[in-house]
């Protein structure tokens, strides 16, 4: 989901149930409320699809007390990053000195006042959202509003471990504009930029799987990664992305591939002895074959096409 009109999630952390409800009260006209009344349930929210923006928690608890779930928080890679207020009766120097050196944005003491809560609460939980909106805005192209080649080579790396982990097809498909220089020598950068953003937004149409994803690599360069998908369905996808943009009809007159703007593809699949570097390596050469070979095409690496039967 984007972080622009997002409604922010607070999971409140606490034994007594009659706490929950108090600031269940005083947040819920301004935030979605998660709850749990123990630290194991609070972790296993926060681990969650639905993991909150801002966490309450209590620090006296039976079992896992606060400071144990704040400490096992911060030591996972994917709730380490969500700020923990810690609301408490313990109110000594002490006790806030040990919240905060565990990773806590704020320490709120037992009794509160409603207003006051509010209050820190919208200041973290405002941040919260800025820096999410951040890292989301920079994961994407400014151009053509697809991901951007930062998005793509941290997703790239996460998605190629799992592959190999869970034994799963992967594939990348490179994708370059065909003679998309004399398209902007001849018809201005201004209508450059306009086809390139026409373009992404058609690949883009094209992938129908959450999981496949199409960036723009850096000019008029673009990749695609694909996974759990076979040799027959590399084609199908590889033609709808030629298809897609063809069907554009954005006019070139000076492109010997093809009156209208085409693009050419270059296909390489995941095999045992295959790293990351070179599973790119060789969509980059299956691209450059393509374009050797007349352009506005799709051509696999030769080891990514499979043994006739």
């Amino acid at each position: 989901m984007s972080m622009i009109n997002k409604k922010a999630t607070i999971l409140i952390v606490d034994d007594m149930s009659t706490n929950i409800s108090v600031l269940y009260d005083l947040l819920c006209d301004d935030y979605e409320i998660q709850a749990a009344t123990n630290g194991e349930d609070a972790l296993a929210i926060a681990q969650s699809a639905e993991r909150p923006d801002v966490i309450l928690l209590d620090i006296e608890m039976p079992g896992m007390d606060g400071y144990a779930v704040c400490k096992a928080l911060k030591n996972l890679p994917q709730t380490k990053e969500i700020p923990i207020i810690f609301v408490t009766a313990r109110n000594s120097p002490e006790d806030e000195e040990h919240g905060f050196n565990l990773g806590a944005v704020d320490y709120i003491s037992k009794p509160f006042y409603p207003a006051i809560v509010r209050v820190r609460v919208k200041t973290i939980v405002d941040m919260k959202l800025k820096n999410d909106l951040l890292e989301e805005l920079s994961m994407v192209d400014g151009l053509t509003h697809i991901a951007n080649r930062r998005a793509f080579d941290e997703t790239y790396l996460k998605r190629f471990r799992d592959s190999e982990r869970e034994n799963r097809a992967l594939s990348v498909m490179m994708i370059d504009v065909d003679f998309f220089k004399n398209y902007n020598d001849h018809y201005g950068h201004g209508k450059g930029d306009e086809c390139l953003i026409r373009i992404a937004a058609a690949l883009n149409a094209v992938l129908k799987r959450p999981g496949d994803i199409v960036a723009r690599y850096g000019g008029e360069e673009f990749v695609v990664l694909l996974e759990s998908i076979d040799y027959e369905g590399n084609e199908t996808v590889a033609h709808h992305l030629l298809e897609a943009v063809r069907r554009l009809q954005i006019p070139h007159e000076y492109s010997s591939a093809a009156e209208f703007v085409t693009i050419s593809i270059g296909i390489a699949v995941k095999t045992g002895k295959t790293t990351p570097e070179t599973l790119l390596k060789h969509a980059d050469e299956a691209l450059y074959r393509a374009k050797n070979e007349g352009r506005n095409r799709y051509v696999y690496y030769a080891e990514s096409v499979p043994p006739l039967s």
